[in-house]
């Protein structure tokens, strides 16, 4: 599976992203288990809500930590969260 830039980015109905206390960090869950997330994770998935395309949230994340250079990245990242089923695109 490839992310298509232009289709929108939205996160899985059937995963939960929560921040879990016991672990300090931000994880997924779902039925068969979680997964613990970095920050950089944690934030390229809560834009994933059904409104923004590949290049809108890179845009955003670019303009929030104030920097450049991060498409590859995040690409990347939501390659592999897409591959896994925690991210799907319509």
């Amino acid at each position: 599976m490839t992310i298509q830039p232009d289709k929108i980015i939205s996160f899985s109905p059937t995963h939960r992203l929560q921040w879990e206390e016991a672990q300090q960090k931000n994880v997924i869950l779902y039925p068969e288990g979680m997964v613990e997330l970095n920050t950089s994770s944690a934030e390229i998935l809560k834009l994933c809500d059904g409104t923004r395309t590949l290049d809108q949230l890179i845009d955003e994340l670019e303009q929030k930590f104030a920097t450049t250079g991060l498409s590859n990245d995040i690409n990347a990242f939501l390659e592999v969260a897409l591959h896994n089923g925690w991210i799907r695109q319509n």
